[in-house]
């Protein structure tokens, strides 16, 4: 599910476009008509669609980019004329009247790459400091000295404790090492 955010100065607009949006199958976090409203929203949430108008009652896009998480992508609703004077900046833009079937299809697109963001930072493995590696080198060579095994029983036999007993490999290596030591 992705965190979606609409600002827009006129509140009967954003609820509007919330409906459309919810109609359409995209659950919206929060409606404001204020930048510093959606900067509130946003430092609550890792990452999502902040849907805005070239223009707030406190800021203009631009800051609001500035201000709102890195996680965020930004979908800016505006006049032709306001969007030719926007450029780069990785913000995508709908020109206004907006077409129902254009909107949701760029809201699906921006929530599909936030997903794919996600999937892949998950698939990031994580990086140990060197108190744990050494940690979990310690428990290893306790295990391998007392029970026999070799480095690479020892790992799995830690790493299966580890999933066995719901904790990380880092607090397995710790009990093995308090009980070991006794």
């Amino acid at each position: 599910m992705t965190n979606i955010i609409i600002a827009l100065p006129k509140l009967e607009d954003a609820k509007g476009l919330k409906n459309v949006l919810v109609r359409n199958g995209f659950p919206v976090a929060g409606i404001c008509t204020s930048g510093a409203q959606a900067v509130s929203h946003a430092d609550g949430l890792n990452d999502g669609i902040l849907i805005c108008s070239y223009k707030l009652t406190d800021m203009v896009y631009a800051q609001l980019r500035e201000y709102i998480p890195p996680g965020f992508e930004m979908l800016l609703i505006a006049s032709d004329h306001l969007l030719s004077q926007c450029q780069g900046e990785d913000i995508v833009s709908l020109s206004m009247p907006l077409k129902v079937h254009d909107l949701v299809n760029t809201v699906e697109m921006l929530s599909e790459g936030i997903l794919r963001r996600r999937r892949k930072a998950k698939a990031v493995p994580k990086v140990r400091d060197p108190q744990e590696e050494a940690l979990i080198r310690e428990a290893k060579e306790v295990l391998m000295g007392r029970n026999h095994m070799g480095e690479e029983e020892a790992h799995r036999y830690l790493q299966k404790c580890s999933m066995d007993s719901g904790t990380n490999l880092v607090e397995t290596a710790q009990m093995v090492l308090s009980m070991m030591k006794v």
